[in-house]
């Protein structure tokens, strides 16, 4: 993975991340927030996974269904955002449609993707804390606008 600041200004740093093939995207995203410390920001993304598996959030057993797809897939669109979550580290929040070799798509909420060939992902990142908390009626967790980070 290579990043780099491209905007320093006060309202919005803007980071620009390339995950590199064989990279997991989930895990690799996540390592990049907590290392740059990141608190609160929103991410979009391109590239394309050699294979990638996404959940569907089913709330009668409060839990995601994975979906998995087992073939290289382009990912045509990622929109997703970081906060921090109750263990004081990145929490990221990120749906996903793939496009697959049929010209079909998948979709969901991003769970794992080995990166081939890459990924670019831009993180612009807000001035400010943004705090997930686990709703156990839900059995996930969401951004809470009241709690302080």
């Amino acid at each position: 993975m290579k990043s780099k600041l491209v905007s320093d200004a006060p309202s919005a740093q803007v980071h620009v991340v390339v995950l590199d093939s064989g990279e997991e995207a989930f895990g690799a995203l996540t390592k990049f927030a907590n290392d740059a410390k990141v608190t609160a920001a929103s991410l979009t993304a391109i590239g394309a996974f050699d294979r990638a598996t996404v959940g569907w959030f089913d709330f009668a057993s409060k839990s995601y269904r994975k979906i998995e797809i087992n073939e290289q897939c382009e990912v045509l669109c990622a929109i997703g955002d970081i906060a921090t979550g109750d263990d004081g580290k990145a929490s990221l929040h990120i749906h996903i449609v793939l496009g697959l070799s049929d010209g079909s798509t998948r979709g969901g909420h991003l769970l794992a993707g080995i990166v081939r060939p890459t990924l670019e992902v831009v993180v612009t990142e807000a001035p400010a804390r943004l705090r997930r908390r686990k709703r156990p009626e839900l059995g996930i967790a969401l951004i809470d606008p009241a709690a302080t980070a």
